[in-house]
């Protein structure tokens, strides 16, 4: 039976509705930021089983994104991203109909699948454009990731602060179905398609990897460090990754391409992004509940008090930084190029936490501190499809850059879990069965995200990368520029 095709539309028109898909999908990122502080007592549960309503959908984001790829390149782009947002509907509507913590988080994994979008929306946008047209649109549709989560910040505070917080989710599935309509009738399918099989054994293994480690992260200070599951976990999810990168170097058709990896450039930039990914999660978990925690004198004296919607505002800005500074990385990288750009990014966001460990009783520290955060954020993850595709062959940019997305929504999970196991295992006891993390435990978090940006930055310097500065009309500047903006 044939599926119903949309008609052709304008190219502008495309480029508009699949990055509203993609603004959309990171929406679902930052959906539950501004209420995190308070997920345990909406949930009934405790923080450390509360952070795994956000690291649930960094997981789940994280292996959705190969998967769509390999399943869009087999069977249609188009075909694949209605899947995307179809799950997008369902898990929110699982989230607006609950208020226990397993319903919530198999919701949350769930909406986690939308990023799948991304690189489906990427992939179409190659196949249906004119060349000339592609490096802009992919730009675009690359910094939704930003901006999804600069306007989500406010909007759910809002939602939140004004109505039931279930209500975020009902709003969640409005917008996903409408999205789904208009990619249904303004997108058509590409003719492109992959032979091969789907690595079904890849996707498994990953996901268990994944699932196992995180668990083993999360539950540690709960379980106990040196407890037989925590070790046991962790020992299966190490085993398990190590199998699953041996597997996927040997067949023909594998969920994600590491023979791309095998180049230094390529290793230690990967490298680098996993730390990026962790430096941008850190900020972003600790700032919303140290501006919400009550100023107790005497008690809680670091506290800021501030509302679920003026915490929205005040860290909606670091998003727009991150869209306002990619262009700029871009630019940056033709003229001293990406390994330095990266470098750079790297030590920005290395004094945006060291900034925090001792700026962090005022709203307008958090601010400041976040906003020079998201800068180095917004440089450095400019620079890494650069420098990937300037070692990647011709025929593996798309598999180099999909694992490059892969490694940093592995940092990102990680940072999630992590953290905020360090912020439930130090609290003060506010009464009532209210606690709130320490600001030992804050500054601690700040101080792993300085470590993390520091390394990331080091990595960067050694990467063996020779730049050489284009002169004005050159054909290779032309090449470089369509690699910066990707």
């Amino acid at each position: 039976m044939k599926t119903l095709e949309a008609k052709p539309v304008k190219p502008r028109v495309l480029i508009a509705v699949l990055c509203f898909g993609g603004l959309l999908a990171s929406f679902m990122q930052t959906l539950v930021i501004p209420i995190v502080g308070r997920l345990p007592a909406y949930l009934d549960t405790t923080s450390d089983n509360a952070s795994w309503v956000i690291t649930a959908t960094l997981l789940t984001a994280a292996v959705a994104m190969p998967i769509a790829g390999r399943l869009a390149d087999m069977f249609g782009k188009r075909r694949i991203i209605l899947a995307c947002i179809g799950a997008m509907i369902i898990g929110s509507i699982i989230c607006a109909m609950t208020s226990m913590v397993v319903p919530m988080i198999i919701g949350r994994g769930t909406q986690g699948l939308a990023m799948g979008v991304i690189p489906c929306g990427i992939s179409l946008l190659r196949d249906k454009l004119d060349p000339a047209r592609i490096p802009g649109a992919i730009a675009t549709m690359s910094a939704t990731l930003g901006v999804g989560g600069a306007i989500g910040l406010p909007v759910a505070a809002w939602i939140t602060q004004t109505f039931d917080w279930h209500v975020i989710f009902w709003v969640a599935a409005g917008l996903a179905v409408f999205t789904f309509a208009l990619v249904f009738t303004l997108v058509s399918e590409s003719d492109a398609r992959s032979p091969g099989t789907f690595d079904f054994v890849g996707a498994t293994g990953l996901t268990a990897a994944l699932v196992s480690l995180l668990l083993a992260l999360s539950k540690g200070s709960t379980w106990g460090w040196a407890s037989a599951l925590t070790v046991g976990l962790a020992t299966f999810g190490l085993v398990t990754l190590t199998a699953w990168g041996w597997f996927e170097l040997r067949i023909k058709t594998p969920l994600v391409d590491l023979r791309t990896s095998r180049q230094p450039v390529i290793v230690l930039t990967n490298a680098a992004s996993v730390l990026f990914g962790f430096s941008l999660m850190a900020i972003g978990l600790a700032a919303p509940q140290l501006l919400q925690i009550p100023n107790i004198p005497g008690v809680v004296d670091y506290g800021m008090g501030q509302t679920i919607l003026a915490t929205g505002l005040i860290l909606a800005p670091g998003g727009l930084m991150m869209m306002f500074f990619s262009p700029v990385s871009a630019r940056m990288n033709i003229k001293i190029g990406p390994k330095i750009t990266l470098l750079i990014g790297g030590v920005v966001i290395t004094l945006g936490y060291v900034m925090s460990v001792f700026m962090m009783t005022e709203p307008w520290q958090i601010f400041v501190c976040n906003i020079v955060v998201s800068i180095g954020v917004g440089i450095g993850y400019s620079a890494m499809p650069a420098l990937i595709m300037s070692a990647a062959p011709l025929h593996q940019m798309a598999a180099a850059n999909s694992l490059n997305s892969l490694m940093r929504s592995i940092g990102t999970a990680i940072a999630s879990a992590l953290l905020a196991t360090i912020l439930a295992s130090s609290v003060i006891d506010l009464g009532g069965g209210h606690h709130v993390p320490t600001e030992s435990a804050f500054q601690l978090v700040f101080i792993i995200g300085s470590g993390a940006a520091l390394l990331a930055a080091l990595i960067a310097l050694s990467i063996p990368y020779k730049f050489v500065r284009q002169s004005a009309g050159s054909g290779v500047i032309e090449s470089n520029t369509i690699a910066a903006k990707v």
